[in-house]
């Protein structure tokens, strides 16, 4: 499971409406017969508007400075083994979400309990996704398509008189290259914008930083941690528990849908191996032989590799260390670590 939150994007370039997002969202439905669409939802209303979501979202906003994001984006993206367990059912989706934003609510740190009914959200499932510049297979593929665009450009100024060559031979080391390329679907090689293959469902949220009474402000933002900050004298507690919600959220997923969860696919191995990958070495040798077998499976398809742990602390460090981080990052943040 993979959760980002972030921020409205303000500024001269972008709209202080949620609308372009919304109609972004829309992407997937076109073309599409009516009973085909996916529609956006909250807590008790299924198949509502997009108009509606823009109005509400729009709406909701009393006393915020044009500074400040009005809403904010959730994208939750299950892994291909989480959605396998589902069989990729939409309404399991649906199911899950509402579950996942009481605990979202919850992890507001408030005097007074958050609950889901004070929080203004419009859901929508997506079933794509495209390969984006920064993933692993559209890197390693980056030094071929670099090369097949030389020669390309070679075979025209051979075609426009520029240059002498042989064609027909430039076209068959293009050739070669595109057999070579290290990752390819269907015999094409993989490109940014590229549509991934397998389950590849996931669910957008729109969050009002408003409650639904467009009183006070709910912020998840990074930077506002949960904490206790003193107020005209007066001591009141703040903030977004981030953890928490992350934990939560695979908790509430295993406990909905009876999903066994490995090691290595729960938010704190994870971020264990970002911050700590001595510990996370060590965590993963005490294993019992079955899970471990498992967890090395899950980790082989992220490229990942868990190497024997050196004498020397300091040498691991250095060999192990940026590798394993490097690999777990550009998978975290392809939007699903494909587990």
């Amino acid at each position: 499971m993979y959760i980002a939150i972030t921020p409205q994007k303000l500024g001269q370039n972008y709209s202080n409406s949620v609308a372009d997002y919304v109609g972004y969202l829309e992407k997937e439905n076109e073309g599409l017969e009516l009973e085909n669409q996916e529609h956006f939802f909250n807590q008790t209303e299924d198949k509502i508007t997009p108009e509606k979501v823009v109005s509400e979202i729009d709406s909701n906003t009393a006393k915020l400075k044009k500074t400040e994001p009005k809403f904010y984006s959730l994208v939750v993206s299950p892994s291909q083994r989480e959605l396998k367990k589902i069989n990729d059912n939409p309404e399991a989706l649906k199911a899950y979400t509402r579950e996942l934003m009481k605990e979202y609510a919850k992890s507001f740190n408030r005097d007074k309990p958050v609950t889901v009914d004070q929080i203004k959200y419009y859901a929508k499932i997506e079933h794509e996704r495209t390969y984006r510049g920064f993933e692993k297979e559209v890197i390693e593929n980056a030094p071929y398509r670099k090369q097949i665009a030389k020669l390309e450009n070679e075979i025209r100024k051979v075609a426009r008189g520029e240059m002498e060559g042989d064609t027909k031979k430039l076209e068959r080391s293009i050739e070669k290259l595109r057999e070579e390329a290290p990752h390819k679907i269907n015999g094409q090689m993989i490109v940014a914008g590229m549509k991934k293959e397998g389950n590849q469902s996931h669910i957008h949220i729109i969050v009002s930083r408003k409650d639904v009474s467009n009183t006070f402000s709910l912020s998840p933002g990074s930077k506002y941690k949960a904490s206790e900050v003193e107020m005209h004298g007066k001591k009141i507690q703040r903030g977004f528990h981030r953890d928490r919600f992350y934990e939560k959220s695979e908790q509430v997923f295993d406990k909905l849908f009876g999903y066994n969860r490995n090691f290595v696919e729960t938010y704190k191995a994870k971020k264990v191996l970002v911050k700590d990958p001595i510990l996370f070495r060590m965590l993963f040798g005490n294993l019992p032989t079955s899970e471990k077998a498992v967890a090395l499976k899950l980790l082989s398809k992220t490229g990942i590799r868990v190497p024997s742990i050196p004498t020397n602390k300091v040498q691991l460090a250095l060999k192990v260390f940026h590798r394993l981080r490097r690999g777990m990052k550009r998978a975290m943040e392809a939007g699903s670590i494909g587990i």
